[in-house]
């Protein structure tokens, strides 16, 4: 049940299959985009009573249905509709409104069907005094009543008041004891008595009370419903003879009777303020209520009207009037609806929309009804103009009320946002225009109710005669003035809202039934006003108007107890609470339950208190604040639930509005919602935003977290600023020179000119090109991206190919994806220049990258793997020999690559430094960055003199760029992206002129989502598709049918695609084709692959600015450099001479985004919380060797330079030099007390450091120093596969991995299905968990989603690397098993198989069949190893595997590739070792070739792994291990990389004991199962020789 009773969650609404609703709720949900959440999932929409077209609600009715048949219409997807209705005359064209087949859907039954025939009745009364009729009326009544009973059948009296039911029904009963005929309605002693006289007892309803057990009964809907399903039931069954009703029972309550009368045909009606006759509807339904169809013959009907009347019901039952629309009356609010919905969008489409309507049915049959002249109607048979007149009418109403802006040039219609409060809280227009009129800033509750009261929707209400008595006593009860006389109309509303929240008692019906109307519309006003205020940024109306909804909700005073809110309280402890107003309500929670018993003077209460008070929203607040620039300031707010969550009272979600207010708490300078979910009751959460810094500086902000539903319920927290330092001012950007574009002649060099495929340098290129080609000084140049940056970087590279014929260039870029474009862009034009191996990209393995970086001129890799190779430079010859670095995309500094960065640009630096004091060649550094306000300092710090910097502003663009923003309000992410379906439709209908569009979206899903939407809204408005005029069709559906998922193929046909990380490369490269050829002209992808694609575009609309982030439970922004990317995206130099970018994103967001993309970015240093590693590895590498060294390397950041200028930001209280120094000399304690303590490197008392073991092995294999201190703190002796595998899941590495929407559930479902059981304390929302999955599912070879199949790929490139790690960290304690236990897991990584698995599975193609029919194969020998297959018969392999050519190749090359390995070792002077002496075994490894083969092995494909099922290439890498199986111990350890043949030596102190050992030597690959060997070998340890020897012998050795 979906009514004004009851609302259902988001959840419920999600779980239920069959809604049962009225229209106005409908149109409520409907009408919100949060609702399409769900109505979209509907498929059947059943309109009971459709005749109530004719009533005041009928235009709800026209509006629900000609948004069913529009939604059809735009989404394909079929919706049924069915109307059910009293008969009508004019039902043919209700049938043609809701577009019924006449033939086949359409039925009507007339009078003539009744399954009981009636028998009416009318009777006239000319009585006038009113006391005369009431007897009169209740005279007939019972007389009928008499004679019904004595007939034995049952009556319905319909009367038209709640309170009239019982005085009717005591009337009736009192005429039975004055003519003694009581026992023709209850039988003395009949079981019937019996049973009334049980049930008394659980009657609540005085009246009912007093008349149930004389066979009489009321009913109405003011009754609880226990009461009323009781009389229900007992009616049915016969024990009650007479039931006094309201016409809610006809409407709402199916129970027929023999006989029915009306009684009085004047009803109330409070909408109008008087008396009305009753609505014909009404009449038929209470009429239809006579007839019991299984027991009746006929029904009998009786009508008691006034004389005058008689007429008009005598023809009212016989002939029929037809049913006519009333939608004009109301056309302007259900314009603003759709307006707002975002279905109408011009004048044309609200002109379009009214032919969805009734009224236009009806206009079209009936135009003289609906002032259209015959003439008129002849000349304009589709009556457009009228229409169009209708609809321009309701444009300038709602615009005169400001709801909408109409652009009558081009009949566009935009809602603003008093629009969008007017259709979520359904408020007429003219009462939103009044509101936008008279609120004012600081409103007091009086003015508040004033205004309140003349709202429209109290337009009817007048002050009768007899209230006025009534309404004076009230006025003097009411806590808030009334300034106005009683008999004001303002006056009665405003006194009736103040009874209901003090829930005073009535005595006139009329009043009850106003006041029942006022409270109805109370809340939502009331809820109106609170937006209103809000979007006005008006902080004390705002809390207000807040208070007031809530108050009204409750029925209770901000002055009464917070505990009234709770249902279970009862009157007499609330007051005593209320007597002890000296106490805070604060102060409650630290109160124990004997005091609060105490409180209240009654002790039993006082747990039930406590329970109360800890259950009633509170949050604790802490914010951690941030200058960015001198006007933002950067809030981190932490908010902790200090409250017990229950379900049963909070529902599953406590909604609170955070509310920044200035120091006087007039402005609100911030507001967002804030949802606090049952499930995070217990967790801390974050929300963080930006506010604006006002100037002059303010002394303190306040932060409130309101309760959205609860009263009193409100968090403050002050944030002072009297200790802040704000930022330095940044310097004005680089002017952009009116200069004369430079030809591409002026590089000189003809070979240099070919490289450009263009005429002439853009504006940017042409400034910058003397200080880049014509010096070699160093240069930072700042611009927004698509500005042609990398051809500037180019001039460097060209000038250093010219000049320097040692010269060597790396460049380095954040991302791996920006260095792969710009490699194979360089590849290949530099390629064609220069000898091949000269243009590299590196691969993050130091061995074979430093052999490239030997032979190269130009280097591209990421700043990871440049900071793996540049650490230990000063052994590195190659990394000195570089002369150009040119660092990419230097703004992001500020992102989570920054601290890499800042590391290596630092490093380069002090190189370049040392450089020059030896005079040796120099080295130039060039930065390229989006526009960044600060950089004077980036430029200083990376040695560039103001000369060399070019820093322009995000505003120059060789093509303008004009960018549109677009606020939605919804506060749900999902809604919300709903909400942007058709404005990024209209979107790319306006701003593309058919040109090609990007839109990136949040996630994988939404892609595919918006592509299908794109292609259903083309299809329904325009009836077309996207693909352009002039393309081949047929050629484009060759291609889709090519593509691996059905939803691309079906989107791919009509010029729309959608790019995803998990693709097929071929699918991605064959939609990328058909966008770049300009076969498709709308591209849809996720924003994790913006960096990916490397595409331009004319449009470029950003759908949305956050994405779910799993980790924190919450929804985190976009990186600004990421939207900037995707901004630049919008440039096709040559083509266009603009560029267009809509960007969408959430209210509250829209003012900073501003900022942040047309200012120039701010960055700031990261490096301070990830020192630890880099410390490490130069501790390692000897630069660090002492605290000044420490202190040193900080000074060559970029931190040292912004800490003095932006001080706050790093919580640095003063900007004196003794500030910095103390400052920094904490970090450096800090840092390397963190490292001591996990044992990375040691420390002595006058501060020298020495690395140890640990710390140089994070270092050399770039692990965290976090894994290294967690691996070695968790393994044993005894730790084996499945230990070391929950070892490596925990390691830091993947507690970035992402976890997105909804992957907790498939990830828990995973967990159930895999072998081996996960720990007990694995949380599904932790990343580490999630690696572990992953993991799993990776070595029982598990299918993922595309998703989890691209972090299943990371999590094994990040494993490899980690698990030589452990397997030192194991040797270094000596350890045997854990160390050969590690070794196969590398194995498992590797071929993704379970180390119990059949080792033929590695091979591919093989599937469990195959395995079982090998091991049932009876030959000579049986089938275990991988050479077992190839030393098979041909026919007989065939059988056994039943695999294709092509597969049977796999097997093929898997197998000859499979390692064959010879091992031979000698144990040097065997004879001659001795206890406690070193021991030396030298081990051969060479891999047997074929014979034939010998010739056409290529030496550099050997050593490559097979592995079908692991992401990247792999080499070979075999483990020696010497140990004693016995002991449990690891004497040595070699890793070895084998081409053909490699020698190692082991070295091993002998045992301390003399005597026979027997060692073993394990051979273990780190990549094949099964192919791993091990020997004995036996030693013989002879007494060592005496003690004065040994020294002796020792100074030798030495």
């Amino acid at each position: 049940e979906l009514s004004g009773d009851s609302s259902l969650t988001r959840q419920q609404i999600s779980e239920t299959q069959m809604i049962v609703t009225t229209p106005e709720k409908w149109d409520i949900v409907t009408r919100q985009g949060e609702g399409r959440a769900y109505t979209q999932l509907v498929r059947l929409v059943i309109i009971d009573e459709i005749h109530l077209l004719h009533d005041d609600r009928g235009p709800v009715l026209e509006s629900i249905v000609a948004r069913v048949i529009r939604q059809v219409e735009t989404t394909a997807e079929p919706i049924r509709l069915v109307g059910l209705s009293a008969t009508l005359p004019n039902y043919a064209d209700v049938a043609t409104f809701l577009r019924v087949n006449p033939k086949k859907g359409m039925f009507f039954f007339d009078h003539s069907y009744r399954p009981v025939p009636l028998q009416m009745q009318y009777i006239g009364i000319t009585e006038r005094n009113a006391f005369r009729r009431f007897q009169l009326q209740n005279e007939i009544c019972y007389e009928k009543a008499t004679m019904q009973r004595r007939n034995g059948n049952q009556m319905l009296i319909f009367v038209h008041s709640r309170a009239e039911t019982g005085k009717t029904a005591k009337a009736l009963r009192d005429l039975a004891m004055e003519n003694d005929q009581l026992s023709l309605f209850v039988k003395e002693g009949g079981a019937t008595q019996e049973i009334l006289r049980e049930e008394l007892g659980s009657v609540k309803n005085a009246d009912l009370k007093e008349v149930l057990s004389y066979g009489f009964a009321i009913h109405h809907a003011g009754m609880a419903r226990a009461d009323r399903e009781l009389v229900e039931d007992l009616f049915a069954d016969g024990h009650i003879g007479v039931l006094c009703c309201t016409a809610t029972l006809a409407w709402g309550v199916n129970l027929p009777a023999h006989a029915v009368i009306i009684k009085g045909t004047q009803i109330y009606d409070p909408s109008k303020g008087r008396w009305a006759e009753l609505s014909p509807l009404d009449v038929l339904q209470m009429l239809g209520r006579a007839g019991r169809p299984q027991y009746d013959t006929e029904g009998e009907g009786i009508i008691m009207t006034a004389h005058s009347e008689l007429q008009y019901y005598l023809s009212l039952t016989n002939l029929q009037l037809p049913v006519e629309s009333q939608m004009i009356k109301t056309l302007p609010d259900h314009l603003n609806a759709e307006i707002v919905l975002g279905t109408i969008q011009t004048v044309s489409e609200a002109v379009e929309w009214l032919s969805y309507t009734f009224l236009y049915v009806r206009m079209l049959k009936n135009p003289n009804l609906y002032g259209i002249s015959d003439k008129a109607a002849k000349e304009d048979p589709t009556l457009k103009h009228r229409r169009m007149d209708l609809a321009h009418t309701a444009a300038c109403m709602l615009e005169r009320s400001h709801l909408i802006r109409y652009d009558r040039r081009s009949g566009a219609l935009q809602s603003t946002p008093i629009g969008r409060i007017a259709s979520q809280y359904y408020i007429s227009h003219s009462s939103m225009a009044m509101y936008s009129r008279h609120l004012r800033p600081n409103m007091a509750d009086i003015d508040l109710l004033r205004l309140f009261s003349m709202s429209g929707e109290f337009t009817h209400i007048t002050v009768r005669e007899e209230e006025k008595l009534e309404l004076s006593k009230l006025a003097t009860r009411v806590p808030i003035p009334v300034k106005e006389s009683p008999n004001e109309p303002s006056a009665k509303i405003n006194i009736l809202l103040q009874a209901y929240i003090s829930r005073l008692k009535l005595d006139g019906f009329a009043l009850v039934s106003d006041m029942a109307f006022i409270q109805q519309s109370a809340a939502r006003i009331m809820r109106a006003l609170f937006e209103i205020s809000l979007r006005r940024g008006w902080s004390s109306l705002s809390k207000l108007t807040l208070a007031f909804a809530n108050m009204v909700s409750y029925r209770i005073w901000r002055s009464q107890s917070p505990l009234r809110q709770f249902k279970n309280v009862p009157e007499i402890v609330a007051r005593k609470l209320e007597r002890k107003s000296d106490i805070e309500w604060a102060r409650y929670a630290d109160l124990n339950p004997s005091d609060l018993g105490e409180l209240v003077g009654v002790p039993k209460m006082g747990r039930t208190l406590h329970k109360l008070v800890h259950q009633f929203p509170k949050l604790e607040l802490s914010a951690h604040i941030q200058p960015i620039t001198r006007s933002t300031l950067r809030v981190e707010l932490n908010l902790v639930p200090d409250f017990e969550f229950d379900i049963n009272i909070h529902g599953y979600v406590q909604l609170f509005h955070i509310i920044v207010e200035d120091v006087n708490g007039e402005n609100i300078l911030h507001h967002e919602m804030f949802l606090l979910k049952n499930t995070g009751s217990e967790d801390e959460h974050t929300v963080v935003f930006t506010v604006n810094i006002l100037d002059p500086l303010p002394p303190s902000y306040f932060i409130r977290v309101i309760s959205d539903r609860w009263l009193h319920s409100e968090a403050v927290l002050p944030i002072s600023f009297n200790k802040m330092i704000l930022p330095a001012k940044f310097y004005p950007p680089t002017e952009l020179l009116d200069l004369q574009p430079l030809p591409i002649s002026v590089l000189g060099e003809s070979a240099l000119v070919k490289l450009y495929n263009f005429n002439e340098f853009n504006p940017i290129q042409t400034q910058a090109f003397h200080h880049l080609f014509k010096t070699d000084k160093n240069c930072l140049l700042c611009a927004p991206s698509g500005s042609g940056k990398s051809a500037c970087a180019e001039f460097a590279i060209m000038r250093m190919l010219v000049n320097d014929p040692q010269g060597k260039c790396v460049y380095i870029a954040p991302k791996e994806e920006t260095a792969l474009h710009t490699y194979k862009d360089w590849s290949a034009r530099f390629g064609s220049i220069l000898r091949s191996g000269q243009v590299v990209q590196l691969t993050g393995e130091v061995a074979p990258d430093l052999k490239l970086i030997g032979e190269a001129k130009i280097i591209v890799c990421t700043a990871k793997q440049w900071d793996v190779i540049s650490r230990r430079w000063r052994q590195r010859r190659a990394v000195q020999a570089v002369t150009l670095f040119i660092a990419d995309d230097l703004h992001f500094l500020g992102g989570n690559v920054g601290p890499v960065m800042e590391v290596i640009i630092s490093r380069m630096r002090f190189i370049s430094t040392q450089k020059q004091q030896k005079q040796e060649s120099q080295l130039r550094m060039i930065g390229l960055s989006a526009s960044l306000a600060n950089a004077r300092e980036v430029g200083e710090w990376m040695g560039v003199s103001s000369k060399g910097l070019f820093n322009f502003s995000p505003k120059v663009r060789p093509i303008p760029l004009e960018i549109y923003f677009h606020a939605f309000d919804q506060s749900n992410f999902a809604s919300r992206l709903m909400a942007m379906g058709k404005p990024v439709y209209n979107a790319v209908m306006r701003h593309s002129d058919s040109k090609p569009s990007i839109i990136f979206v949040p996630s994988r899903r939404q892609a595919q989502l918006t592509a299908i939407d794109l292609m259903t809204y083309r299809q329904s408005i325009e009836g077309d598709t996207f693909l352009s005029k002039d393309v081949d069709a047929d050629g484009i559906a060759k291609i889709a049918s090519t593509l691996r998922e059905p939803a691309l193929q079906q989107v791919t046909t009509s010029g729309i695609s959608f790019l995803h990380d998990g693709m097929m490369e071929d699918d991605w490269e064959a939609i990328l084709g058909l966008y770049r050829d300009g076969a498709i002209n709308v591209l849809v992808c996720p924003v994790d692959i913006c960096w990916k694609v490397k595409i331009v575009s004319h449009l470029v609309v950003i759908m949305g600015t956050e994405t779910f982030d799993g980790r924190e439970r919450r929804y985190v922004d976009y990186p600004i450099a990421d939207l900037l990317h995707m901004m630049g995206m919008a440039s096709r130099q040559g083509i266009d001479s603009s560029g267009k970018c809509v960007i969408m994103c959430h209210t509250p967001k829209k003012e900073h985004l501003k900022k942040l993309l047309y200012d120039p970015l701010p960055i700031e240093s990261h490096i301070d919380h990830y020192l630890h590693d880099h410390f490490n590895s130069e501790i390692v590498t000897k630069t660090i060797s002492c605290m000044q060294d420490a202190v040193d390397y900080i000074t060559w950041t970029l931190l040292y330079r912004r800490l003095s200028k932006n001080p706050n930001y790093y919580n640095l209280q003063g900007t004196s030099n003794v500030h910095l120094s103390e400052h920094i000399s904490d970090m450096v304690e800090t840092v390397l007390g963190d490292l001591e303590a996990s044992k990375c490197c040691q420390l002595t008392d006058d501060g020298d450091v020495s690395p140890l073991n640990l710390g140089m092995i994070a270092a050399y294999y770039y692990v965290q120093y976090e894994t290294i201190e967690l691996i070695a703190a968790s393994l044993t002796a005894k730790t084996k596969v499945r230990g070391i595998l929950e070892i490596l899941s925990h390691a830091s590495e993947f507690s970035n991995l992402p976890i997105r929407q909804g992957e907790e559930k498939a990830l828990k479902i995973l967990a159930r299905n895999l072998p081996q059981n996960l720990p007990e304390s694995a949380q599904f929302q932790d990343p580490r968990t999630k690696a572990l999955v992953l993991l799993h599912c990776h070595f029982s070879r598990k299918a993922l989603s595309t998703d989890l199949r691209t972090d299943q790929k990371r999590v094994l490139c990040d494993s490899i690397n980690l698990i030589p790690a452990i397997v030192d960290v194991i040797s270094s304690n000596g350890w045997l098993k854990p160390a050969l236990a590690a070794m196969e897991l590398s194995q498992m990584v590797v071929q993704g198989l379970w180390n119990k698995d059949n080792i033929l599975m590695q091979i591919p193609h093989f599937t469990k069949e195959i395995v079982q029919r090998c091991e049932a194969y009876e030959g000579e020998e049986p089938i275990e190893s991988v050479f077992d297959i190839l030393t098979l018969d041909d026919d007989v392999r065939n059988d056994l595997l039943r695999l294709p050519d092509e597969k049977m190749a796999d097997v093929a090359v898997f197998c000859n590739n499979y390692p064959n390995i010879e091992v031979a070792f000698d144990v040097q002077d065997a004879d001659d070792i001795t206890a406690s002496d070193p021991v030396q075994i030298a081990v051969t490894l060479e891999r047997e070739v074929d014979d034939d083969d010998e010739d056409e092995i290529d030496e550099s494909e050997m050593g490559k792994v097979a592995a079908s099922l692991f992401p990247k290439e792999k080499r070979e890498g075999w483990w020696i291990v010497v140990g004693d199986t016995k002991t449990n111990s690891l004497l040595s350890l070699k890793r070895v990389n084998l081409l053909r043949k490699q020698k190692a030596v082991l070295e091993f102190m002998a045992p301390d004991e003399p005597g026979d050992y027997n060692l073993t030597l394990f051979c273990m690959s780190d990549s094949y199962l099964g192919c791993d060997q091990e020997y004995s070998v036996p030693i013989s340890v002879a007494v060592g020789d005496s003690d004065d020897d040994e020294s002796s012998s020792g100074g030798e050795s030495n």
